[in-house]
Order: structure tokens, then C-alpha cells, then sequence
């Protein structure tokens, strides 16, 4: 057989994940530290267990509604409301899905054409450029710096914008940078979408990690619920990775047809993840607040290391992830992991994983816990001052 005449294009033209690679390096070695993969390392909260557990229990095991569980939805609309001011109906403007990354793809699907174009900020996270080619969309980088905190800036989106495009994603808070949009920001950004018929792809699934000030969402800008698209999720803030469950909301006409393509790829969300997801939001606030300080502390530990190591790092505002600038070593970003990885037994993830303009930077997260960072910066440590000899 002759597969290349047999493979898709579109799924041969993708990449593999750059996250996964280092991930799947550290695995095969024993004793390694991973900064890598931006997973909480709490367990999720027990209460949140519980009722996953009892759900189990009760045989509640058979599928849901397409969009999900409605109180679940009822839920998410409150959520919502009480965090941006914009209400979304329960019943047809929300959709419960297999992690944020399903959503993202669903938003993708049902409004992109062959030939669209998708403006996406860079750095950025790994997904959605794929998806965007998957969909016989275009994906075009806007390149943000950090000599302007990794924002996007409104002269920029201004200037990326043709007829060909149809829709903006704003990743932000931001992997891999941690870098945040202010309202001010936003205001601007507004001000540039207005007028045309851009769709916003607004994906908050770090909306509850900020750190100094709170999170400030596309969707409280006037004018923009109507042509955005929410997109967030329970892995990051709950840690919930493990039961693969997020969301979008988005306007009723836009929704019917994620819902479609949703019930005929997915079906239905994990019910057990639906019921304890019902839980976090109920009652997981406390839990949140929790982790976020912790989060913040080792924030705190992680900037200050990389800076005292002689690698410039910008202080991020969001997410748990910090970018430091490893060009003074004049390695390239594979070339500094892998042999970061091959001397220190250190993993931490190239900066080009996250778009070509990420070259000469790493991520490394800081979902981990004091001791592990100090272990880890103890031996980035050595191994920088290897390269002066």
C-alpha cells in the first residue's frame, strides 16, 4: 500500500506536539525533573472525589443530553455571569465537552471555511494551529514580544487583518508566557473587531490563575459577547485534568451547529466528570483561592531563580508557566533542552513548540511543587554555568 496517497493532507501537514516530545523523552529516563507538561500536581479537591465516586455508586453511568448535564449548564451560565456580566441561556448557548481542547476545535469547525483565515498571537498554545488546518482554515501568527509584556496589541491585530479573515483567538491568560490582557487592552482590541464581521475565540481556561489582578474577560467589553465565543474548562483551576471536561458558551445560532458536530464526533461529556464538575462549581471556590496562592508562591520562586541564574524572565501575571530568554547562551531551544535533559536530567519545553516566534525561549512550569523547582533551577543552574567553561 501506498499510504501517502492514502493520508489526509491536512493531517500530515501538522506537527506533532512539541510538548509531548520532551514528555515522551522524560519518560524513558529514570530520576528526571519535568518543569514540562503544565499539569497541576493537587489531586482534585476530595469533595469534588466524592461525588464522582457516589455517582458511580448510584449506577449513574448512561449518557446525557448532547450539550450536557442542564444543571451542570445552569451552572456554567452562573459561573459566567458572575465573572464576566454576560448571561448565556442554559439551553442552547452552552455545551459541555471533552476538555477545553474539544471546544476549541468545535468553535474552529463551525465557522471556519477552507481558505479562512485565523489570526492567532504567538507565542501560543500548541493547538490551535493544527486545528485551524484540519479545518481547511489559514492559520496566520501574530507575533507578540516580550518587550511588550507577550500582548497582543491592537497596531498589530490591525495590521494582520485581510478579507480572508474570519476569525481571532485570544489565549490569554497565555501559555506559555503567563502574560494577561487588562481591560485597557481589551478596550483596544474591541475597538479594531468593531465594525467588522470577525468572530473572537476567547480562551479562559487560566481565568482563574492571575496573580496581582483579577481576570478580565473579551466577553465585558460592549459589543463583543455577540460575535465571541467562550471557551474554559475544569482541568487548570480544579485539577481536573484527568476527567477530561470543559465548555464553551457562544451565541444560539453559532452553538446549534457546535452541538452538531459534537453529537455526531462525541455524543456526550463523561457523566461522572459532568456530576463532579456540578460540585467544583458549587462549591470549589475555596479550593481555587488554595491553589492559587500556592501557585503564586512558587511563581515567586521560579521568576526570582531564573533571574538569579542569569536567564531573563518576564514575570507573568497568569496561567503557571514562565518563559525565560535563553538566547545569552546561543543555543538554539532544542538544542539547550535536549542537552538539559541528556546532563541535568531536566525537562522543560522548547520555546518554538508554541509558534517559530517562541525560538530562544523555554517554558518550564511552575505547577510543581518548591521542592522540585529548587531542584530543578539548582541544576539549570550548573548547567548554564558549564556552558561559560
Amino acid at each position: 500500500m501506498n499510504y501517502e496517497k492514502i493520508l489526509s493532507t491536512a493531517a500530515t501537514t501538522i506537527e506533532p506536539s512539541g510538548i509531548r516530545k520532551f514528555f515522551d523523552l522524560a519518560a524513558e529516563m529514570e530520576g528526571v525533573i519535568s518543569l514540562g507538561v503544565g499539569e497541576p500536581d493537587f489531586v482534585t479537591p476530595d469533595h469534588i472525589r466524592k461525588v464522582g465516586i457516589e455517582t458511580l455508586e448510584k449506577g449513574q453511568t448512561h449518557y446525557t443530553a448532547n450539550a450536557g448535564l442542564i444543571d451542570l449548564r445552569k451552572e456554567i451560565s452562573n459561573y459566567i455571569k458572575r465573572s464576566t456580566g454576560v448571561e448565556y441561556n442554559p439551553a442552547g448557548e452552552i455545551i459541555v465537552t471533552v476538555g477545553g481542547s474539544e471546544a476549541i476545535d468545535l468553535a474552529v469547525r463551525a465557522i471556519v471555511n477552507p481558505g479562512d483565515e485565523v489570526l492567532i498571537p504567538e507565542p501560543s498554545f500548541v493547538c490551535y494551529k493544527p486545528i485551524t488546518i484540519l479545518a481547511g482554515g489559514t492559520p496566520v501568527p501574530v507575533v507578540t514580544t516580550v518587550e511588550n509584556k507577550f500582548k497582543l496589541r491592537a497596531e498589530q491585530l490591525k495590521a494582520a487583518i485581510t478579507p480572508k479573515t474570519k476569525l481571532l483567538i485570544l489565549p490569554y491568560p497565555n501559555n506559555p508566557t503567563g502574560a494577561i490582557m487588562t481591560k485597557e487592552d481589551l478596550e483596544e482590541i474591541a475597538e479594531v473587531i468593531r465594525g467588522t464581521d470577525i468572530m473572537i475565540l476567547t480562551d479562559e481556561i487560566y481565568s482563574e490563575l492571575t496573580y496581582g489582578r483579577e481576570h478580565v474577560s473579551i466577553l465585558s467589553i460592549d459589543g463583543m459577547a455577540e460575535r465571541t465565543i467562550y471557551v474554559n474548562g475544569f482541568s487548570k483551576a480544579y485539577a481536573m485534568t484527568g476527567w477530561r471536561l470543559g465548555y464553551a458558551a457562544a451565541p444560539a445560532e453559532i452553538m446549534k451547529q457546535m452541538i452538531k458536530i459534537h453529537q455526531f464526533g462525541i455524543m456526550s461529556s463523561p457523566t461522572t466528570s459532568q456530576f463532579a464538575a456540578i460540585e467544583a462549581l458549587r462549591n470549589g471556590d475555596e479550593d481555587v483561592k488554595m491553589m492559587r496562592n500556592e501557585y503564586d508562591k512558587r511563581r515567586r520562586t521560579i521568576v526570582d531563580g531564573f533571574n538569579k541564574i542569569g536567564l531573563t524572565c518576564f514575570e507573568p501575571e497568569g496561567a503557571f508557566y514562565v518563559f525565560p530568554d535563553i538566547r545569552s547562551t546561543g543555543m538554539s531551544s532544542n538544542e539547550f533542552c535536549e542537552t538539559l535533559l541528556k546532563q541535568e536530567k531536566v525537562a522543560v519545553v522548547p520555546g518554538n513548540a508554541f509558534g517559530a516566534s517562541g525560538e530562544g525561549f523555554i517554558r518550564c512550569s511552575y505547577a510543581y511543587s518548591v521542592e522540585s523547582i529548587q531542584k530543578a533551577l539548582e541544576k539549570i543552574e550548573k548547567f548554564v554555568n558549564s556552558l561559560k567553561k
